[in-house]
């Protein structure tokens, strides 16, 4: 087992154990030395922990009681519990900040590959804290496990695919960015080339698994505007010679080299984590924090409502003609007047709905899209209720849903113009709500009037109103509601008769304004980032309803709060009214393309500007940008949007997210670096949320 001398000045014996998805390691502190030790990760978390620690104490002669503290970290710190050691845990991305800065004290660049994924780290070279991090999305590419599976194929060992891959005179291209793709590439080259005895063949095949994962991560490290130097490889693939080799040549960089092996990086830094809380443990922020959040039984009143209202859609005595949408540049003023019941289609789909939805679409369809289509395929008693869907063009994918929907019901497709400056485009989107107002009038058998719309104007403006007062309630430094309460407000809006709806918000507003001065006589007067919560917007791509696992990880894991939602199902189309005075056609169009733009709206440059207005009034401390995966009006535009961002001082984290739950550790994993980002050095901050 590897001893190394130990440069730092802690004088208790402590642990740092990262747990990664393929291989677990650990290093124990003594004050004089720092014993390292490495095993394979098992099924259970614990055992292989545990495993660990009597290895380290073996070797270094220290008993287990002797331990002051642990520090978990890696893709297996959140299953890890010590009852007899105290202990924490921290994400890998401060971790191998941290381990390398002690290894490298001049490093400004971290690249980390590991068994499941790949992070590209900057970091402040004077304290090793994190300035920015990038992460590859769930996929296997340009990982560990990317070249064992390669190797596994070639039949060579692991630890000789970059010795081959330095070998090769003619490197394979591998095009595919997807193991599965890639391992179908493999198999063909090695059906042309490959005999008994070749090895050229299986070298230039190494090779070129070797350029691909080179360029994946590559294009990670472009993300943050390449290599600043000095610059690390840390993880289980630093060991391989020739990533290393040829990760030099794509970045430009040369690695800093070290007697230590940086496969280590990560518990390196977790052992200085747990130095840094043997020396001064403090008091976790859930119990140092001298406010709590109100409760307002928010959350149950508006499931209540919401679940009352889509009984009575589902029923159909009443004798009401049912119309659906998607989008909320849909006039509800229109159908309201109308007098049919109608609702928003914006639910989320489990894995079995996804599966039917993807029947009709390809796969690169978002998962959005293809919860629309299975909600109707597997008869959800709340689309089979519907008896029209009106659907205006907004994306690629959402038009091509709502065309696979007519096979299941009638489809009214209706034009929405992306130039909304233009004049002409006001008076086009006039006309279409005039088309729109006749459909509905023939769907009803009534006749709408322009005092009926107008009426209806002033009605949804009340809402609109009352959603954005009770919103700025969070602009406070200790919000009276959380981001979880005002999306299931907002919510009711889509699901809810405005004129039942509108009694429950005038009742809810007054209720939290008196709370919220009541809260104001007695807030702490410590008000700086430090004391107070940490304040996120959300931007992007829609929040579904059901879609909720993201805000409990930050509001109910990591004690921050959403402050602000900009997307098309959050607070975003609650900013702007519609004109009450004048022709009520003309009103709504100017009203819904004057409302905050989707990313499909052009310019882009006003979403983007609105985007960053909105985080400066709430004061946010970092935006969560969400692509949902495969969403074109996000995905291609969100460079522009994090350019923004920066520009205005705030940090981003950008998620690509799908309704799956399988990358739960890695969201959490996201989400606590950046919180461990934004509180800055551990041993100056708190450490929590």
């Amino acid at each position: 087992m590897p001893r190394y001398v130990c440069r730092l000045n802690g004088t208790e014996a402590v642990i740092g154990l990262d747990l990664g998805s393929r291989a677990s390691k650990g290093a124990l502190f003594t004050g004089k030395h720092i014993f390292v030790a490495l095993t394979a990760t098992g099924l259970y978390m614990q055992e292989t922990a545990d495993d660990l620690v009597r290895k380290l104490c073996d070797e270094a002669d220290v008993a287990r009681q002797a331990i002051r503290h642990i520090t978990c970290t890696g893709y297996g710190r959140v299953a890890l519990s010590f009852s007899d050691i105290p202990y924490n845990v921290v994400t890998e991305i401060s971790c191998h900040a941290m381990g390398a800065h002690v290894l490298f004290p001049s490093v400004r660049t971290i690249i980390d590959i590991g068994g499941q994924d790949s992070k590209i780290i900057k970091i402040n070279p004077s304290n090793g804290s994190v300035r920015e991090f990038a992460m590859n999305d769930k996929c296997a590419a340009g990982t560990g496990q990317f070249l064992e599976k390669a190797a596994l194929l070639l039949g060579i060992p692991l630890d000789q695919m970059g010795h081959q891959a330095l070998r090769a005179t003619a490197p394979a291209d591998i095009s595919s960015q997807c193991v599965v793709f890639a391992e179908s590439e493999m198999i063909s080259l090695r059906a042309k080339g490959a005999r008994a005895g070749d090895t050229g063949t299986i070298s230039n095949i190494a090779a070129g698994i070797h350029y691909s994962a080179a360029r994946r991560i590559n294009n990670l490290l472009s993300r943050l505007g390449g290599a600043e130097k000095d610059v690390a490889l840390t993880g289980g693939v630093s060991r391989n010679q020739g990533m290393r080799q040829i990760l030099e040549n794509m970045a430009g960089a040369k690695f800093v080299a070290s007697d230590f092996d940086t496969t280590f990086a990560g518990a390196l830094g977790a052992g200085v984590f747990a130095e840094k809380k043997a020396a001064s443990v403090r008091k976790s922020v859930a119990a140092s924090l001298p406010f709590q959040p109100v409760k307002t039984g928010i959350i149950p009143e508006m499931e209540n409502l919401i679940n009352e209202a889509q009984s009575e859609f589902i029923d159909k005595k009443n004798g009401r003609k049912k119309a659906v949408y998607f989008c909320t540049y849909t006039p509800l003023e229109i159908l309201s007047a109308a007098g049919v019941d109608y609702m928003r289609l914006f639910k989320t789909g489990d894995p079995e709905t996804l599966s039917a939805g993807e029947l009709h679409t390809q796969s690169v369809f978002c998962d959005f899209c293809k919860s629309s289509i299975g909600g109707f395929e597997r008869t959800n008693p709340l689309y089979s209720a519907a008896d029209i869907l009106y659907s205006f063009h907004t994306c690629a994918s959402i038009k091509r849903a709502s065309e696979v929907i007519e096979k299941f019901l009638p489809v009214r497709f209706l034009n929405l113009p992306k130039m909304r400056n233009r004049e002409s485009s006001r008076a086009f989107f006039a006309g279409e709500i005039r088309v729109f107002t006749q459909d509905l009038e023939n769907l009803s058998g009534g006749q709408l009037t322009d005092d009926d719309i107008r009426e209806r104007i002033i009605l949804y403006n009340k809402l609109r109103v009352l959603l954005k007062r009770m919103s700025e309630l969070r602009k406070q430094p200790y919000p009276i509601i959380s981001g979880r309460e005002f999306l299931e407000l907002a919510k009711a809006y889509y699901y809810v008769p405005p004129q039942r709806l509108l009694s429950v918000y005038e009742r809810m507003y007054l209720e939290l304004s008196s709370e919220e001065k009541s809260q104001a006589a007695t807030a702490p007067l410590d008000q700086s980032t430090d004391a107070r919560p940490l304040r996120f917007m959300i931007s992007g791509s829609i929040g579904a309803d059901g879609d909720d696992r993201l805000l409990d990880l930050i509001e109910g894991e990591l004690g921050a709060r959403v402050v602000v939602e900009d997307h098309c199902a959050g607070f975003k189309p609650f900013y702007y009214t519609v004109r009450e005075t004048g022709d009520p056609i003309r009103a709504l169009a100017d009203g819904y393309l004057d409302q905050a733009p989707c990313a499909r709206m052009k310019t882009l440059e006003d979403n983007v500007k609105f985007s960053g207005l909105l985080a400066q009034e709430y004061n946010v401390d970092a935006v969560i940008h969400v692509t949902l995966k495969f969403c074109s009006c996000y995905g291609v535009t969100k460079r522009v949007f994090f350019e923004h961002f920066q520009s205005l001082g705030l940090p981003v984290l950008d998620l690509s997210h799908s309704y799956a739950s399988s990358d739960y550790g890695q969201v959490k994993t996201r989400l606590e670096a950046m919180r461990e980002l934004l509180r800055g050095e551990y041993g100056k901050r708190h450490a929590g949320g």
